[in-house]
């Protein structure tokens, strides 16, 4: 694995998931949501619509930047912990979400694996400061 992989991998995880919610944002409410809570109204689909051109915008962004293994490094924590603590408080302390959060988990994951990964390859073979 290369970190130029790595990058379009991280890349991919937001294309993919913000794709979704900004293409089909009623099934995403739908699906995530608690039935009782599950309502996709012009409102509620416009908010997930934007919150995927958001994730759009950041997975081609990560696609054109030239990632140093610091840029690997912060986003892989920064994209990441915030959206653990997400997904934890709006599926178990305040139950909005259900159980098919696990793919929000699942890119979160992803994204701080390959943050942490594209950091030590990028700085292997590298002189320290």
């Amino acid at each position: 694995m290369t970190a130029d992989r790595l990058q379009f991998a991280l890349a991919a995880i937001f294309l993919l998931l913000g794709g979704w919610c900004l293409m089909a944002p009623a099934m995403v409410i739908r699906l995530t949501f608690r039935p009782d809570l599950a309502d996709a109204t012009d409102q509620a689909r416009f908010l997930m619509g934007c919150f995927g051109a958001q994730a759009v915008l950041t997975g081609m962004l990560i696609l054109i930047a030239r990632f140093t293994p610091t840029t690997f490094l912060v986003f892989g924590l920064v994209g990441s912990i915030p959206f653990f603590v997400f997904d934890y408080w709006f599926v178990f302390v305040e139950p909005v979400l259900n159980e098919w959060m696990l793919l929000d988990l699942a890119g979160n994951l992803g994204i701080l694996i390959a943050g942490i990964w594209g950091w030590r390859l990028s700085t292997a073979g590298r002189p320290s400061r």
